[in-house]
């Protein structure tokens, strides 16, 4: 394990002080645990990045599987964290409280390794489709490719919402796709076979098999809770340029819903009030 040379990382301080606007009272246990995880292996790195990233020369020939763990965990700068953890952080608040922490520590473990596994597939197609020996040599680090997936993961549990893309309103069904392309014609060194793994990955959860195996794979533990059981719903947050609530909108920063009630407890509020006249 390596020490990052010390140097004032002004990505980190900026995710600390997102984190202290939020408030770690606010922030769900697994959420939480990943971005610990990440600052932590960002100031230690266990490898150095060119040792930790996923490739299909690294993974399929040489049978370096154990990059498919560590290539998630490692950022290229303290800026590739902060946006993947601010990312994170939203998204982890939303899914982790709808879906329970338990499957959504579940859920982070496996999209983690299955998006590196996509990736390497992926690159290794273009190899034998293009002819070109260089996509072997690309490789990949960071944990955006499985919060492309949570993304899926979340449009896809709340449905007709509308995301922010760069000053655009996109669906919300569309808009993974509007942020793949927008991505990487922003920033071209970043992984778009990595980002298209992910959401792969996320369709693979919604649309495909991949949830029925995972439920099948954790039915003998009775600590995995039913992650289509209804649960508080805490929507209404965009990637980019705020969130919105109800219609109305939030500038910046992040913002929560006001607690709903039961049923049971606004019923036992009208009696109160019935009761008082």
């Amino acid at each position: 394990m390596q020490r990052r040379q010390g140097r004032v990382n002004a990505g980190l301080l900026l995710l600390l002080y997102q984190i202290s606007q939020v408030g770690l009272q606010n922030i769900p246990s697994v959420t939480l645990a990943v971005l610990i995880l990440n600052v932590f292996f960002f100031l230690n790195p266990m490898r150095p990045l060119h040792e930790a990233c996923i490739s299909v020369k690294e993974a399929f020939y040489r049978q370096n599987w154990q990059r498919l763990l560590l290539s998630p965990v490692h950022h290229v700068d303290d800026w590739h964290l902060y946006y993947n953890m601010v990312s994170m952080l939203w998204k982890g608040i939303t899914l982790e409280r709808k879906l329970g922490s338990m499957w959504f520590a579940y859920i982070i473990a496996v999209f983690s390794v299955l998006t590196g596994i996509v990736y390497v597939l992926l690159e290794f197609m273009l190899v034998k489709i293009l002819n070109d020996p260089s996509y072997e040599m690309s490789c990949a680090v960071g944990f955006s490719g499985v919060l492309f997936a949570l993304k899926v993961l979340n449009n896809h549990y709340n449905p007709g919402r509308v995301s922010s893309v760069l000053g655009l309103q996109i669906s919300s069904k569309y808009a993974c796709w509007v942020e793949l392309v927008a991505i990487h014609f922003i920033a071209p060194r970043t992984s778009f076979a990595g980002h298209l793994a992910g959401i792969l990955v996320g369709l693979m959860y919604t649309m495909g098999p991949l949830k029925k195996i995972m439920k099948a794979c954790a039915g003998g533990f009775s600590s995995f809770a039913d992650p289509d059981r209804p649960r508080n719903d805490y929507s209404g947050y965009s990637d980019f340029g705020g969130a919105t609530y109800n219609n109305e909108r939030r500038p910046y920063g992040f913002w929560f819903p006001p607690e709903q009630h039961s049923e049971e407890e606004m019923r036992r509020q009208r009696l109160r009030r019935f009761w008082r006249q």
